[in-house]
């Protein structure tokens, strides 16, 4: 009996690594295809039409092309406020629906949202209305996508090598922003509205994908034997298969988490506040970084698109980079911090040496991209999942889509701000806005410090947030 329910072990162990593999792979090409749908307007806006074809006959006064700056500000603004304040109240009802419909409901809108956005060039729209609607409308629906895809990667791994795991998952951001990059400098030039459209149409395409194939965790998949066989679960009520997997017969399902309960969780406000400022300058990178190389390089629009995609690819290391440091130190803060140390004067560095070349901006490229994204990548992703699971919840995995939803939101706040203080700095002078965003890396860092000497004064060595 024993030998027999051995061998049944080993058939559920692979059966679990390939589910696990499965679910890694899916929500990676799910949440590539959201941030592939988010970067065309930061592309497009470098030729200027899209602001003047909002601008003109909109306000019925000639067109002043000195404002187009301020005006694609606030298009950026309309998408980020809308997904900071929707995302507070999506991890709420995602920890209440199924994560399958909600995100397969949230891909689908967001597809026609990002088309729409595209056919105000194919149908001549110059109502400045429609353009803020449609951001705002698919800045909210795309708040499904990053509680709905931390749950249930959380639902499958464990805290085991959880940076190193999360750091390559976490890959897909800066995927998405290079594909999303290529596809509208692409048709950039040609007819801007495609390089909407596009975008959108995979996306809609991955939510078809999203409800046929997602298993949102364990309890959903056949990992027992083959019909009429005892479930592993009765020989071995409290296996873990290589991750926290636990399949546990006749469990009461836990109930949601308050707001404010999650707030509580030891670590939560800290890492919040932190991601503001680090979402503050990676986003303002990804909406107004294509325009300023067109500046500072004299680069055509194509051609800084796909110059800027390199702060992507720097920003792929980076999280792994910080996952595997994480991991090996124990120490998710300490990590954090010192990458947000050695960005901001990485960042001057990036202001002065892009005025003397490609080579040199090639280079800083790189290594902004993963000096910026690297503590943005770890905190909503490693962070967020061990506060989630945090000890003090006894075990209620529920809680990991409250908890990362109010550590993304959060810094969703800095998201819509950066970009909007670019578009005003900017008119003064590039070098206001790099200003800008040293200060922000600064206080990023300030916000860790308490946190960093927690772990330091901690004797624990096992990997987690020492935040107790």
């Amino acid at each position: 009996e024993f030998l027999r329910g051995t061998h049944k072990l080993g058939k559920v162990c692979l059966n679990s690594c390939v589910y696990k593999a499965f679910t890694f792979a899916l929500t990676f090409l799910l949440y590539t295809s959201f941030h592939l749908s988010r970067k065309p307007i930061s592309i497009v806006k470098v030729t200027q039409s899209l602001a003047l074809n909002i601008w003109y006959l909109c306000f019925s006064v000639p067109v002043d092309r000195n404002n187009y700056k301020q005006l694609l500000g606030a298009m950026d603004y309309s998408f980020l406020c809308a997904y900071a304040i929707g995302m507070y109240l999506s991890g709420i009802i995602g920890e209440r629906l199924p994560i399958r419909l909600y995100l397969t409901v949230g891909m689908l809108t967001s597809g026609l949202f990002t088309c729409l956005f595209g056919l105000g060039y194919v149908y001549d729209i110059h109502s400045l209305g429609f353009y803020v609607f449609v951001q705002v409308a698919n800045g909210l629906v795309q708040t499904t996508g990053w509680p709905s895809v931390v749950t249930c990667i959380g639902n499958w791994f464990g805290k085991g090598r959880r940076g190193l795991i999360m750091g390559l998952w976490n890959s897909h951001t800066s995927v998405g922003n290079i594909l999303g990059s290529l596809i509208a400098g692409y048709y950039v030039s040609s007819n801007w509205g495609l390089s909407f459209i596009v975008p959108g149409v995979i996306i809609a395409a991955m939510g078809v994908i999203c409800f046929l194939f997602l298993i949102e965790r364990v309890t959903e998949t056949e990992l027992s034997m083959e019909e009429g066989e005892m479930e592993i679960g009765a020989s071995f009520p409290h296996f873990d298969c290589g991750g926290g997997i636990k399949r546990i017969q006749d469990e009461a399902e836990p109930s949601p988490i308050s707001f404010m309960r999650a707030l509580r969780i030891p670590g939560v406000v800290e890492f919040s506040l932190c991601l503001l400022f680090a979402k503050l300058v990676s986003y303002t990178f990804l909406f107004w970084l294509p325009l300023y190389i067109t500046k500072a390089a004299h680069l055509d629009a194509k051609k800084a698109g796909d110059l800027s995609t390199l702060f992507d690819v720097g920003g792929i290391v980076g999280g792994i980079l910080a996952g595997v440091i994480s991991d090996k130190m124990g120490k998710r803060a300490t990590t954090c911090a010192v990458m947000l140390l050695l960005a901001a004067p990485t960042l001057y560095g990036f202001s002065m040496i892009s005025q003397f070349g490609l080579g040199p901006t090639i280079g800083m490229l790189l290594v902004c991209g993963g000096l910026v994204n690297g503590p943005y990548a770890l905190i909503t992703t490693a962070v967020s999942a061990d506060l989630g699971t945090h000890k003090s919840l006894k075990g209620n995995a529920r809680a990991l889509s409250t908890v990362t939803a109010i550590i993304d939101g959060t810094g969703s706040v800095g998201a819509a701000v950066g970009p909007l203080l670019a578009g005003l700095l900017s008119a003064q002078g590039w070098d206001q806005v790099f200003y800008m965003l040293m200060t922000a890396d600064f206080l990023a860092l300030l916000l860790l410090l308490r946190l960093v000497m927690k772990e330091h004064c901690s004797h624990r060595k096992r990997p987690g947030v020492a935040v107790e």
